[in-house]
């Protein structure tokens, strides 16, 4: 390929990547799909301004390239030696100084006005209609519905995508790959189209980072610190987004998916969730036998702790402290309810365990029950009420 048909493909791929708003096949929206080029169709009016302002300024890199680049060919090509052309001979031109101090001075001030008007809006989380805090953790993400309708909601949200779709380290995967492998979660959040929903996002381990590309909204979770931002999407559909800040081994499993609906449909949506909250709810006064709460807290563990810790107890080395003959899982109970509850930040391993507040009293219970009668521990004191790890929480 000659010089001249490489730029020309480098200029065409310009023009094409500055007018398409995504060339893939399907046309689908709310996620990623093959052979797109370009930034996913976006559904919010501050992401249709910054897709606007993303061809405004692809435009003007493309206008620049050409004009310095044409003038440079020109001279060079008008003016060769070959021609009979000499180097001319004076230092400084007072027209071309002022020329090229004011022309670039334009260029920024043309970039910068739009830029920093959707920068504001970017930044304007006032007068929301719905406000919701989202808690990034390893690796899953926690959504407490904090003000508006549905106000009190509150629910775990882990990647769905069968491991048997993903595949041992280094071996292939045993079942067929579904459309959204990978970004498709078991509970989704839910919003109504056209209102305005405020994000409030932390993290209660390392910094994870929360971002839909559809709604233009993306923002670092950290921890011990809060940060917001906003979105209202103006059209009914799924659209998925994934954790962007690499937060440990499992950062490929920790998917977003948020469902927008019509304002009937969330109203009914938010009353069947508040009815499942309260139908999940149990008294902690229940005493529960031994069985029950094994039985109990193995679900919970293969929902929340196995990641880290593993099926078989032995967690990761220098990382996730072993449960599996731990002295903690053996001992006495209370330190391992104190654990769960507010977490360890000090200790052998470097990534200290977050705290698991947000699971109900009987989860806790269970789950300890069931580390203290699994793999090789056997606990003198083996069972947990849910009114025990209710004491400890006062």
């Amino acid at each position: 390929m000659t010089y001249a048909m490489r730029l020309g493909a480098m200029l065409f791929g310009l023009a094409v990547t500055a007018g398409i708003p995504a060339w893939a096949a399907p046309d689908v929206t709310g996620r990623p799909v093959e052979h797109q080029l370009n930034m996913q169709t976006p559904v919010t009016g501050v992401g249709a301004d910054i897709y606007s302002l993303h061809n405004w300024m692809m435009i003007v890199c493309l206008v620049i390239f050409i004009g310095v680049f044409g003038v440079m060919f020109y001279s060079v090509f008008k003016h060769r030696k070959s021609l009979g052309h000499k180097p001319a001979t004076f230092h400084e031109s007072t027209a071309v100084e002022i020329a090229w101090t004011i022309v670039p001075f334009l260029i920024v001030i043309g970039m910068a006005l739009p830029a920093t008007k959707t920068v504001v809006a970017l930044k304007d989380t006032t007068n929301a209609d719905v406000t919701i805090k989202a808690t990034g953790m390893q690796w899953k993400w926690g959504y407490d519905y904090l003000k508006g309708e549905g106000e009190g909601i509150s629910f775990l949200s882990n990647l769905s995508t069968p491991r048997a779709q993903v595949g041992a380290p280094g071996e292939p995967a045993t079942e067929q790959r579904g459309e959204n492998y990978l970004l498709e979660v078991d509970n989704e959040m839910v919003v109504p189209v056209g209102k305005k929903i405020r994000m409030v996002f932390t993290a209660n381990d390392v910094i994870h980072a929360w971002t839909i590309p559809a709604f233009a909204i993306k923002q670092d979770a950290i921890p011990g610190f809060v940060r917001d931002g906003w979105f209202k999407a103006e059209k009914v559909g799924v659209y998925r987004g994934n954790c962007v800040e690499l937060c440990g081994k499992d950062h490929a499993f920790m998917p977003i998916v948020v469902r927008v609906v019509s304002a009937e449909e969330y109203t009914a949506w938010v009353d069947g969730k508040k009815k499942e909250m309260a139908a999940l709810a149990d008294d902690p006064n229940k005493v529960w036998t031994i069985d029950e709460l094994k039985t109990r807290g193995e679900q919970v563990y293969n929902t929340n702790c196995v990641a880290c810790h593993q099926a078989n107890g032995k967690g990761i080395p220098n990382a996730f402290a072993p449960l599996d003959g731990s002295a903690l899982v053996n001992g006495p109970k209370h330190p391992q309810i104190e654990v769960l509850l507010n977490g360890q930040q000090s200790g052998k391993y470097p990534s200290a365990m977050p705290a698991w507040k947000q699971l109900s009293d009987t989860e806790i219970a269970a789950v300890i029950t069931y580390t203290r009668n699994n793999w090789s521990n056997k606990a003198a004191e083996n069972i947990v009420q849910p009114a025990e790890v209710l004491a400890a929480r006062k």
